[in-house]
C-alpha cells in the first residue's frame, strides 16, 4: 500500500487502537440475531461507522447544519471503493420503536436544517443507523457499540468520532477506532487503510 499508507497504519495503531481479530463465533450472537448483508457492489468488510454531530455534520450557532470539511468528500471515497458505512448516534428514543423509526425521524431533523449544496448521503448507510432504544442505551454506553458489532455478521468493525471517550469505548469493544480532529493526523482514517483493514481481518 505504500510507505506513506504503512506510515499511517503504524500511528494508527500506536495512537488510536491495537485491533484485535474477529472470531468467527462473534458473528450474529445470540440465537436471531440481525445480520446487515452488503448491497449491490459493497464489500462484505470491513464495516465503518461514524458518529454524526461534529464527526461527519456540523451544527451551526443558527441551528444550520453542513457536512463538516472533508466529509463528504471521504463518503465519495469510501462509496467508490464499496466500504460499507453505518452511523451510531444518539438520539431521543421516544423519536420511534425501532432503528428504523428513529432513523427515518433522524433524517427529517437533519435534512430540514441542512444548509450544503448537495444532500446528506443517507443511502450510503442504508440500515446500519443505531440508535438508542431507551436512554438507558445512549454513548458513552457500550451498548449501540456492541449492537452495531453483533450486525455486522463478524467483520472488522471500524469507528471514527470526534471524542476521545468514544473512541476508548468503541476500541474496548474490539472496533479500530479513530479520533478525527487531531493535529497532524488525517482528517479521517485513510479508505485505503480502512480496506486494508478490512482484507486483512475479515
Amino acid at each position: 500500500m505504500g510507505l506513506a499508507l504503512g506510515a499511517v497504519l503504524v500511528s494508527t495503531m500506536l495512537l488510536c487502537t491495537q485491533a484485535t481479530a474477529a472470531a468467527p463465533e462473534e458473528a450474529g450472537e445470540g440465537p436471531g440475531a440481525p445480520v446487515t448483508t452488503p448491497g449491490h457492489g459493497e464489500r462484505a468488510c470491513p464495516v465503518l461507522y461514524f458518529d454524526l454531530g461534529e464527526t461527519l455534520v456540523h451544527t451551526a450557532e443558527d441551528g444550520s447544519t453542513t457536512y463538516l470539511p472533508g466529509a463528504s468528500s471521504y463518503l465519495r471515497t469510501l462509496r467508490a471503493r464499496h466500504i460499507r458505512v453505518g452511523l451510531i448516534t444518539n438520539v431521543p428514543a421516544s423519536w420511534g420503536t425501532t432503528d428504523a423509526e428513529r432513523a427515518a425521524r433522524l433524517r427529517r431533523e437533519v435534512d430540514a436544517t441542512w444548509r450544503g449544496p448537495a444532500a446528506f448521503a443517507w443511502a450510503d448507510f442504508g440500515d446500519r443507523i443505531r440508535t438508542p432504544r431507551t436512554e438507558a442505551e445512549r454513548k458513552p454506553s457500550p451498548v449501540l457499540w456492541q449492537r452495531a458489532k453483533d450486525d455486522s455478521a463478524g467483520c472488522r468493525v471500524v469507528y471514527q468520532a470526534e471524542t476521545a471517550q468514544e473512541v476508548a469505548v468503541a476500541s474496548s469493544l474490539g472496533y479500530v477506532a479513530y479520533q478525527i480532529g487531531l493535529p497532524q493526523r488525517p482528517a479521517f482514517l485513510p479508505a485505503g487503510l480502512v480496506e486494508l483493514l478490512g482484507r486483512r481481518f475479515a
